[in-house]
């Protein structure tokens, strides 16, 4: 217990350290899809769930290439800190992309590359973080104190309380409108067929 107390007072002491200047500590993700749209597609997620990543590629992916027009999407963080230790610094990390323009790209690249995180030793080698920026063009030097500073934090968890007062008991959870989606299985028909029929309703409020 002294050790662990030791360990987490340097780490504490070492993200002190980090320069924030001109670091927000807001989330700065956009939604994608159409941000006008009176539809919204809310998911809940971590990036290390294998679930997710199979939702994101099975479920997502065609949904957001079908309704762009239509839809809003929207990424919420709920990384399940009990059972995956690589969740959180995910999270900080896509946060940290947003502020660079780079969110959903940073969630596809997560999801492609989750295979290849080091699930033994249950990390994210900061080389492997830092190989991710590079592929996105992102400003190394920018992401790193951002990540290294663990400004995004309090933004993350914020959201992960969000989503347990909405009662999100795992992941990937969705919701159309804040209608939680009651999917069973990784269903794609299930997700379309409550986008479709809130479609519908917006529509006859129209006519």
């Amino acid at each position: 217990m002294k050790k662990f107390l030791i360990v987490s007072s340097l780490f504490l002491l070492l993200t002190a350290c980090v320069d924030s200047t001109g670091l927000s500590a807001e989330s700065s993700k956009p939604p994608k899809g159409n941000p006008n749209a009176a539809v919204t597609l809310t998911e809940y997620s971590d990036f290390e769930c294998p679930a997710c990543r199979a939702a994101h590629v099975l479920i997502l992916k065609p949904l957001q290439q079908k309704y762009a027009d239509t839809v809003q999407f929207a990424f919420r963080q709920f990384p399940l800190l009990t059972i995956h230790q690589l969740a959180l610094p995910l999270a900080e990390a896509s946060e940290c992309a947003a502020d660079q323009g780079k969110f959903w790209e940073f969630v596809d690249m997560a999801f492609e590359r989750q295979l290849e995180m080091d699930q033994e030793e249950r990390k994210v080698a900061p080389a492997d973080i830092t190989t991710w920026a590079q592929d996105l063009n992102l400003d190394l030097a920018l992401f790193k104190r951002c990540t290294d500073s663990r400004i995004k934090k309090n933004a993350v968890m914020a959201e992960f309380e969000q989503g347990r007062q909405l009662e999100v008991q795992g992941t990937p959870t969705f919701f159309v409108n804040g209608v939680k989606v009651p999917l069973e299985t990784l269903d794609l028909a299930v997700v379309e067929k409550a986008i479709t029929d809130a479609l519908a309703r917006e529509e006859g409020r129209r006519l």
